[in-house]
């Protein structure tokens, strides 16, 4: 495998222009970043409209964008399950306009991988997962007439979930964005045997650990990379036998700004040691 460019998650350094997060994603040594496009969880960027011509300014290479979504709560695993991505048909053709547009901010960045919580999948054949499937299906044929990948990140529902939904869909534009910890931190399945199921499908991975939840219903703990249950160097592995080869970017979503930047500095060093 050849070497993966390492990088970081934008919001994960907690900067709100294009100058510090060029700045910092140097100081934390990444070769690439992926980029939010603005919204309560990912963060803002005080370029305003200017955002996505000091963007290209910047010199930064860029892996992806990543966009949330108005009113998601992460307050637990059921508030979210509630409010995430495109499970409530209520604020489905909001959300819709507003993944439209991260589209359109995508490709005007030359990128092809937008990254999303797609909401939790539901399950069970019936109105319910049908109409949902429609809403996916909407914005992953927006995505394909720009030539971008809406990769749904991973966490939310069982990588066979997310298997089949793939399988049913049988779209070239949607694909995954695989998130290790995300599987743990919603006890929602081992991450290697998930990357087996998924793996020609991963297109962009966040690179995080964590430990799982210790009672149902509530939230596992994020940890510094290499220090949880993630195993890291299986996870590696097991991307390369997968055929991965694209970026590992590290994703911080706990401390303040400067415990993040040493967390993210140590697992920059961490992968760079295993890839």
């Amino acid at each position: 495998m050849a070497q993966p460019s390492l990088g970081v998650c934008s919001w994960s350094l907690q900067v709100s222009n294009i100058p510090d997060l060029v700045r910092l994603s140097s100081e934390v040594g990444a070769e690439v970043v992926q980029i939010g496009l603005g919204d309560p969880t990912h963060g803002s960027w005080d370029e305003g409209d200017g955002f996505l011509a000091a963007l290209k300014d910047s010199g930064l290479s860029l892996s992806g964008t990543m966009i949330g979504f108005p009113g998601e709560d992460y307050t637990s695993p059921a508030t979210i399950r509630q409010t995430g991505g495109f499970g409530d048909p209520a604020t489905r053709s909001e959300r819709l306009d507003i993944f439209r547009l991260a589209v359109d901010q995508t490709a005007a960045l030359g990128l092809r991988c937008l990254c999303s919580h797609a909401g939790f999948i539901p399950e069970d054949d019936g109105a319910e997962r049908s109409s949902f499937l429609d809403c996916i299906s909407e914005a992953a044929q927006y995505a394909a007439e720009k030539d971008v990948l809406f990769t749904m990140e991973t966490g939310q529902e069982t990588a066979s979930l997310l298997r089949r939904t793939l399988d049913e869909l049988k779209m070239s534009s949607l694909r995954v964005n695989f998130d290790p910890a995300n599987m743990i931190l919603y006890d929602m399945g081992n991450p290697i045997e998930a990357i087996e199921i998924l793996g020609p499908d991963i297109a962009h991975v966040h690179a995080k650990d964590a430990n799982p939840p210790q009672a149902s219903g509530e939230w596992g703990a994020e940890v510094p990379l290499g220090e949880g249950s993630v195993g890291m160097a299986d996870f590696v592995a097991a991307l390369e036998r997968a055929g991965y080869c694209g970026p590992l970017v590290v994703e911080r979503e706990v401390g303040d700004q400067d415990e993040r930047v040493e967390a993210i500095k140590h697992g920059i060093a961490v992968l760079r040691g295993l890839a």
